[in-house]
């Protein structure tokens, strides 16, 4: 799948197939976020990954905006440095890729949670120097919304040209 396919089709899943995701797909969604540049090459995120249903069944209790994770084939758990003033803005970066990756293997994913998750730190041993911004379930879509179509603004609604209002030359369809 071309990159910008991936971007065009991926959808939010919260609903997964009860079938394991191979370990060489795993490592991909993984060394595309280490892969991810980051703010002065810093990259100050650590990746957890989660296949043990125990602590999967776990984190979908912790996880108030993502009960699913306990359906997930696996999980990741993105922790940032709190000192860096970056650390947000590098982990989304490398939450895209790795939703992306996933995506283009046909995985589906979504964004579980926002920082200050200190019960799931602690379940999964992360020090407390670190900052868990996301848990992002991931495994086989058990079905497709919308057909796979993107409910989302119309680019002249959010694309200018040259100054904020002029009509964007050249538009994409």
């Amino acid at each position: 799948m071309e990159v910008f396919e991936a971007v065009q089709t991926a959808l939010a899943v919260r609903d997964f197939q009860r079938k394991p995701v191979d370990d060489s797909a795993i490592l991909r969604i993984i060394e595309s976020a280490r892969l991810t540049g980051s703010s002065m090459n810093q990259q100050p995120w650590h990746f957890v990954v989660v296949q043990n249903r125990d602590t999967l069944t776990e984190i979908g209790k912790l996880v108030s905006s993502g009960p699913y994770n306990a359906q997930a084939a696996f999980a990741v758990a993105v922790a940032i440095d709190r000192s860096s003033p970056f650390g947000i803005s590098d982990a989304s970066r490398a939450i895209q890729s790795m939703i992306l990756t996933a995506w283009s293997e046909g995985i589906g994913s979504n964004w579980t949670g926002w920082k200050g998750m200190d019960s799931v730190a602690s379940l999964l041993g992360i020090p407390t120097e670190l900052d868990v911004v996301a848990v992002m379930p991931f495994g086989y879509p058990a079905r497709i919304l919308n057909k796979g179509k993107k409910r989302r603004k119309k680019l002249l609604e959010v694309a200018h040209s040259e100054r904020f209002g002029q009509p964007l030359i050249g538009q994409l369809p």
